[in-house]
């Protein structure tokens, strides 16, 4: 099964567009990085698309953090195998190493999907579109202010974001990333991805993006096609189920 048919049915199964982000901080919660995530999955499982841990929260804590991302992987396999993985590690490299990161993303941690840097070269990114099943984000705009001093740049007229854009496309099996903070833009990607390309939107809630600006935006003309990523406000929310369920509800009404 291909990461797109997953992620279409677990967002049918849940009728939802929801991805909550597993970034726990320790420096908020007594648990472990896994107990956390635990208690989070238990009660939102049946409210979302997709889960989205961030490895920078887990890599931090060395040896044991990544035991307990495996550990987070693998339980949302074994507990939840309908709802897909999106690894959050945003890698760009090339060759040989590309080829490892893959390794650790797909083989190692079981997930289904990963976000990458394109600024390599989208073709560096061949070892991740081997993997035929797989679903490969490419970054294209941030939901950061300071995204605008390189994704914005025009190139014979055209913001690089698009020309990166319009060149994946070309290449494999990829799906976009662009920030809720920027709605024009997310309009502009979907125009160039079409109604068949899922878009991961960060950015809602504590970094300033707004919910009806951006999904007026992107959803396509069947009002699917998002995959509406929150993690602060869902997941140190003082009921993260409610603060989930509230979420889509939202998201629902305006579909």
């Amino acid at each position: 099964m291909s990461f797109t048919e997953k992620l279409n049915i677990a967002a049918a199964k849940n009728n939802s567009l929801v991805c909550v982000g597993l970034d726990p901080d320790t420096d908020k919660s007594s648990k472990t990085l896994f107990e956390f995530n635990k208690s989070i999955i238990d009660s939102t499982h049946n409210l979302v698309c997709a889960y989205k841990p961030n490895s920078a929260f887990y890599e931090a804590l060395g040896a044991d953090g990544i035991a307990q991302l495996k550990e987070t992987c693998d339980y949302i396999k074994s507990t939840c195998p309908d709802i897909p993985i999106i690894l959050d590690f945003k890698r760009g490299d090339i060759g040989n190493t590309n080829n490892k990161y893959a390794e650790f993303a797909f083989e190692y941690l079981g997930a289904d999907a990963v976000t990458l840097q394109p600024y390599q070269g989208i073709q560096e990114l061949e070892p991740y579109f081997e993997y035929k099943d797989k679903g490969i984000f490419i970054w294209v705009k941030g939901s950061n202010k300071g995204s605008e001093e390189f994704q914005n740049l025009k190139v014979d007229g055209k913001p690089l974001y698009e020309i990166v854009a319009e060149t994946a496309l070309k290449i494999g099996n990829v799906m976009f990333i662009v920030g809720a903070t920027y709605p024009e833009e997310l309009k502009r990607i979907r125009e160039i991805a079409g109604d068949d390309t899922p878009i991961l939107v960060p950015g809602i809630g504590a970094q300033g993006g707004e919910l009806e600006p951006m999904l007026k935006a992107g959803l396509t003309s069947e009002s699917k096609g998002l995959i509406i990523n929150s993690s602060r406000g869902i997941i140190y929310a003082e009921n993260p189920a409610q603060a989930a369920e509230d979420l889509k509800t939202q998201i629902n009404q305006y579909r």
